[in-house]
């Protein structure tokens, strides 16, 4: 299996409960570092706010995530928005939920209770996509290569970028994960064809 869920685009959900307001927005992204940026400009966007609480996962296996409850008690915030992008069976997303404090204490199952619904809400508004698992690799090859490289590039239906057609030819092709030994193999039987794990 080299498919998997994730989201199209932002999406929000809104819950309030005695004066406190949880504002959930739910990103598609494909690394940490990427989440981590939303993250930082999220504070600065809603500065006004106590806790800017979040949870992500990441990668076709979902194996990379992070939960945190922003100065909530602990559990009680990052652990149930990680919670709700599970249920869903969703990957390369983050949810933030920002909390504007009422002024009264929900205590703790009143803020699990709103974490909860409310990153349930923005993933339930999101529209889910499915994703194909793949890695990128760089061929590198002479002039004389490059029709019996284009034969399996298109035969294989492979996505391309970063094309040089110059004397020394290059291109990136992104290989989806079950199609993988298939292109390893065939690339081996071109001669002068290097081929090397690029960056996605």
């Amino acid at each position: 299996m080299d498919t998997y869920k994730s989201i199209k685009e932002r999406s929000e959900g809104l819950y309030k409960d005695r004066g406190s307001r949880f504002l959930a927005l739910a990103f598609p992204v494909e690394s940490a570092e990427e989440a981590k940026g939303i993250v930082a400009s999220l504070k600065k966007e809603y500065h006004d706010a106590r806790h800017h609480c979040f949870a992500w996962r990441i990668g076709y296996l979902g194996d990379e995530f992070r939960a945190s409850d922003d100065g909530e008690p602990s559990g009680s915030a990052g652990r149930q928005i990680l919670g709700q992008i599970d249920s869903a069976g969703l990957s390369d997303i983050l949810v933030v939920v920002v909390r504007w404090f009422g002024g009264i204490k929900l205590g703790v199952p009143g803020l699990i209770k709103a974490y909860k619904t409310s990153a349930a809400e923005a993933i339930a508004g999101a529209q889910v996509v499915e994703k194909v698992a793949g890695k990128w690799f760089r061929l590198g090859f002479g002039y004389a290569s490059m029709p019996s490289v284009m034969s399996m590039i298109k035969s294989m239906s492979l996505p391309a970028r970063a094309q040089s057609y110059a004397e020394d030819c290059t291109v990136e092709v992104r290989v989806r994960l079950s199609l993988e030994e298939d292109f390893l193999r065939s690339a081996g039987n071109i001669p002068g064809l290097s081929c090397e794990e690029a960056t996605a």
